[in-house]
């Protein structure tokens, strides 16, 4: 059945008029890829976000890893796409009933079935998601044809995180302890993280243990003093998850917890854990800037 599809849609493109007309290379090798892709398809959450980002929407996507289907702040630009499976398991006859003329995602979720992929539609696949969405980005808005709008994306985000900076004053020197709560495994993320890297770009700095160009490192409550910074971004699974608000709640009963100064001065802040930890596009990173701003009571640059 998916052969036949896929033959399909090949003719198509070809009684279409689509041309083939560069290289670009990725993750996996080198694809051709038509200089103007109308039809796109995306595997990843950060690549929903970069194209909606280049004004490009989807003729198919994955699931948001925490929307309904996709995230509330995107649900209004994804009107028409059809939704295609999670990142892990997408729906491969889906997709080639779509007839894409361009397939985005990455490696670290869809190489084992690249193959398949690549004989539906060209594909260009990144190499890993979370602190590199920048670079992603720059991949897709490229295979897309939307190069100067990718590059506009970013420095608009650049931009909001140095006004943030400045913003802070004397703040700016604070430091910033980033840790996941959940029933299944406590880390404390570092630097080469999503929020790491955002936490990074406004030019706060971290705590000696989680000053590390490193992703994350789990932890155990006798361990909880090692969050010890001038203020504290927590996240934890779904508030409807009765036993992750249990297991949250027990963390933040604990003694050392509670002895920590920025837990003492109100400066531990619980946030969007679909946003901060799951998302990992350009619309997931201007939130984040969104909640620091909240945090330290400045003005929004949005």
């Amino acid at each position: 059945m998916i052969r036949t599809i896929i033959a399909a849609s090949s003719l198509a493109m070809l009684l279409s008029g689509t041309a083939v007309a560069r290289d670009v290379t990725h993750a996996m090798g080198v694809a051709d890829v038509p200089d103007n892709p109308q039809r796109i398809v995306v595997l990843t959450n950060e690549g929903t976000e970069a194209l909606l980002a280049v004004g490009v929407t989807p003729v198919g996507a994955v699931e948001s890893w925490k929307g309904n289907p996709w995230y509330d702040y995107l649900m209004p630009q994804m009107g028409g796409v059809t939704l295609l499976g999670t990142e892990g398991e997408p729906n491969l006859e889906l997709i080639a009933t779509l007839e894409p003329d361009l397939i985005l995602g990455s490696k670290v979720r869809q190489e084992k079935i690249y193959e398949q992929l690549s004989a539906i539609a060209p594909t260009v696949l990144t190499e890993t998601l979370g602190a590199v969405w920048q670079e992603n980005l720059t991949v897709y808005a490229d295979a897309v044809g939307k190069t100067d709008e990718g590059q506009a994306a970013i420095a608009a985000f650049d931009a909001r995180a140095a006004a943030i900076h400045d913003a802070l004053g004397d703040k700016a020197g604070d430091t910033i302890s980033l840790v996941r709560i959940s029933p299944a495994r406590t880390r404390m993320y570092f630097k080469d993280s999503f929020p790491g890297v955002v936490i990074s770009a406004v030019g706060l700095s971290r705590p000696a243990a989680q000053d590390k160009d490193e992703f994350a490192e789990d932890l155990t409550k006798e361990r909880i003093p090692e969050l010890a910074a001038d203020r504290i971004f927590y996240f934890s699974p779904d508030p409807n998850d009765t036993e992750a608000e249990a297991n949250l709640a027990d963390w933040l009963d604990d003694p050392l917890w509670q002895n920590l100064d920025a837990v003492k001065a109100g400066n531990a802040l619980r946030v969007d854990d679909a946003i901060w930890v799951a998302a990992g596009g350009v619309f997931a990173a201007n939130t984040l800037l969104d909640d620091i701003e909240a945090a330290y009571g400045l003005a929004s640059t949005r």
